[in-house]
C-alpha cells in the first residue's frame, strides 16, 4: 500500500533530517528574570485542564505516525509516557487504518496504554465526515485533530491537488463530531486570516503547527518530491504564527507546536499565550536514537527545567506565566510590526 510505505519512509527520513532551515522565532522571545520570586520549587504547579480532564503538565505528545509495526511500538512507548507524566497524546493520521482495518492496532494501542488520559484522533481536513467519526470511535478519542498540509500534498508525486470546499467540510465535521475538533497545521503555520476563516466555520481550537521544526517539504524532496530546495523555506515560523493568532483576541484555545525542543521553548510559547504545547519531533528523535529509557529521563529532566523557569519568572502556575511581560526582538518583532501587530503589547503586561 502506497500510504503505508510513505509512513515508513517519513519515519526513516525524519529521524535523519535536521530542523529548519528557517528558525522557529523563539530565539527572539525573552522572558524577564525575577530575582526575588518568593516561591519554592515544590509549589510550582504545571497542571492544566484540557477537554474536561486534568493534565499534569501543559504538553501534548503530538501526532507522529501509525499503520506499521514500527509505528505500533512508537505509539505504545509514547502512550506509556503520556500516561506516566500526565500528558495528552495525539495519534498520526488514521486514514491508513480506515482503509485497511488490519492496521488499526497501531492506533488503538494508544488508548490501551493510556486508558484514562487525553487521546486525540487524527484525519485530514478534507476527509469525509464518516471517516472523521470512525477515527474518533476507533480510539475512543477525547477530541479530533483535522490536519492541514497543503504544501506537503503539493510536493508529493501522489499528493492531492484540489482543496476546494475545505472550509465547508471542516464545518460539517465540527457540526457532526461528538467530541471537540482541533484544526492543526503540520509545520507551515497558521496566519491570522486562516484562523478567522476557521473560527467562522465553528472551529474554537487550533494547533498552529508552525515552521522551524520537522520540515515535510525537505522530507518529501528526499522522497523524490516535486519542489526545489528554495521552497523548503515556505511557511510561518512558530513564534510568529502564535503571536499572530493570539493578537486576534478570539475566544479560542491555541496549541503551539513546530520545532519546540526545550523547556525554554515551551515557557516562551506559554508566555506568548499558548494554552498547550505540542511536541513530537524532539521526543521521536530521542526515542529512535536512544530508546525509551533515555526518553523517559529526558522528559523527567525537561519537566524539572520547566518548573525552574516558572519559578525564575515568579510564576506559580501556567495562568501566571501567561501574564508575565515578554520582550520580542529581531525578525519576529519586525514581522509583527509589518502585519500591524504591536510586539510591545506583550511587554506591557505586568
Amino acid at each position: 500500500m502506497i500510504r503505508n510505505q510513505r509512513k515508513t519512509e517519513h519515519l526513516s527520513i525524519a529521524a535523519k533530517t535536521a530542523d529548519g532551515p528557517v528558525e522557529t522565532g523563539f530565539a527572539d522571545i525573552h522572558l524577564i528574570h525575577q530575582a526575588v520570586p518568593e516561591l519554592d520549587l515544590a509549589s510550582i504547579d504545571l497542571s492544566v485542564s484540557f477537554l474536561g480532564k486534568d493534565l499534569q503538565c501543559p504538553v501534548i505528545i503530538n501526532a507522529v505516525t501509525g499503520g506499521t509495526p514500527q509505528a505500533h511500538r512508537i505509539n505504545n512507548f509514547f502512550a506509556y509516557l503520556a500516561d506516566k507524566y500526565g500528558m495528552a497524546m495525539a495519534v498520526g493520521s488514521q486514514t491508513v487504518a480506515l482503509e485497511d482495518p488490519g492496521l488499526r492496532d497501531s492506533f488503538t494501542v494508544v488508548r490501551e496504554s493510556c486508558p484514562d488520559g487525553v487521546v486525540l484522533a487524527n484525519v485530514g481536513a478534507m476527509s469525509s465526515t464518516q471517516y472523521a467519526l470512525q477515527a474518533v470511535k476507533m480510539i475512543e478519542a477525547d477530541a479530533l485533530q483535522l490536519h492541514l498540509n497543503v504544501p506537503q500534498e503539493l510536493a508529493m508525486q501522489e499528493g492531492d491537488r484540489s482543496f476546494k470546499g475545505m472550509i465547508d467540510q471542516i464545518s460539517r465535521i465540527v457540526d457532526a463530531c461528538p467530541v471537540p475538533v482541533i484544526v492543526k497545521e503540520v509545520g507551515f503555520g497558521l496566519s491570522r486570516e486562516a484562523v478567522v476563516r476557521l473560527y467562522a466555520a465553528g472551529v474554537t481550537r487550533v494547533d498552529i503547527g508552525g515552521q522551524g521544526g520537522t520540515n515535510f517539504l525537505a522530507i518529501e524532496n528526499q522522497r523524490c518530491g516535486l519542489f526545489d530546495d528554495h521552497l523548503e523555506e515556505w511557511g510561518i515560523p512558530t513564534a510568529i504564527s502564535l503571536a499572530e493568532v493570539k493578537s486576534l483576541g478570539l475566544p479560542i484555545d491555541i496549541i503551539a507546536s513546530g520545532g519546540i525542543r526545550s523547556a525554554m521553548d515551551v515557557a516562551r510559547a506559554l508566555a506568548l499565550g499558548a494554552d498547550l504545547i505540542g511536541i513530537s519531533g524532539w521526543f521521536l528523535k530521542v526515542l529512535l536514537e536512544h530508546g525509551i529509557d533515555v526518553l523517559d529521563e529526558t522528559i523527567d529532566q525537561f519537566l524539572y527545567h520547566l518548573k525552574a523557569i516558572y519559578l525564575m519568572t515568579g510564576s506559580v502556575n501556567t495562568s501566571e506565566l501567561q501574564q508575565i511581560p515578554v520582550l520580542i526582538f529581531g525578525h519576529t518583532a519586525e514581522w509583527l510590526r509589518m502585519r500591524g501587530i504591536d510586539p510591545g503589547m506583550w511587554a506591557a503586561r505586568s
